[in-house]
């Protein structure tokens, strides 16, 4: 027969495993954005993106010899770097705050990573509310290059196709962005609002 004591002890052990076994996991969220130029708004960083943890380079035992396995940087943990993180956001104030997009191409090519579908896509952006179409799309081309999930630069790039009179091609990103993150996104939602709305009507994106 167990002993009152021997029972609450017995108990109290079984109640702690499941504590000890759950480890606190942290996710860092980037994202890139309404930023990265999504739906006019939202996450600076973009919706459907999330920064990797960072991390100390794997050791792996190998004949008694410890060796190094590096993981090459993404694009994405750029985001983990506060100088580009900071100049990211005083990028995105200046185009969405205060609607200085010459200024805020500037900005963006100041961080040294136009390679970035974030950044590629808010410089697409800004030549586009600046009505420069033709280096719009060469920005939004780069985007998709670099990314071709790129949901955000896939839905910017439609309102500059409804902007050019290019509907099917308009509906062909709508599709794209069906695939990459459904129909209930905000991405899919505004570029299907702006499609049924009449040829000519000035869109706030």
């Amino acid at each position: 027969m167990i002993t009152s004591p021997m029972k609450f002890a017995t108990l109290a052990a079984f109640l702690t495993v499941p504590l000890i076994l759950i480890a606190p996991q942290s996710a860092v969220a980037a994202g890139g954005g309404g930023g990265g130029g999504g739906g006019g708004g939202g996450d600076p960083y973009g919706s459907h993106y999330e920064a990797p943890t960072p991390s100390s380079p794997a050791q792996q035992q190998q004949g008694g010899k410890t060796t190094h396995k590096i993981k090459k940087p993404t694009k994405q943990s750029l985001f983990d770097d506060p100088i580009f993180r900071e100049g990211y956001r005083t990028a995105y104030a200046t185009i969405y705050e205060h609607n200085d997009y010459a200024a805020a191409i500037d900005q963006l090519h100041a961080l040294g990573h136009d390679e970035h579908p974030n950044v590629a896509n808010l410089i697409g952006y800004s030549y586009r509310k600046l009505g420069d179409y033709k280096q719009s799309q060469v920005w939004y081309e780069r985007a998709l290059k670099a990314d071709p999930n790129h949901v955000l630069t896939w839905n910017y790039y439609g309102f500059w196709q409804i902007e050019q009179g290019n509907r099917d091609q308009a509906e062909f990103h709508l599709s794209r962005i069906a695939a990459i993150c459904g129909t209930d996104c905000e991405e899919y939602r505004t570029l299907a609002a702006a499609l049924e709305k009449p040829p000519g009507t000035s869109l706030v994106y």
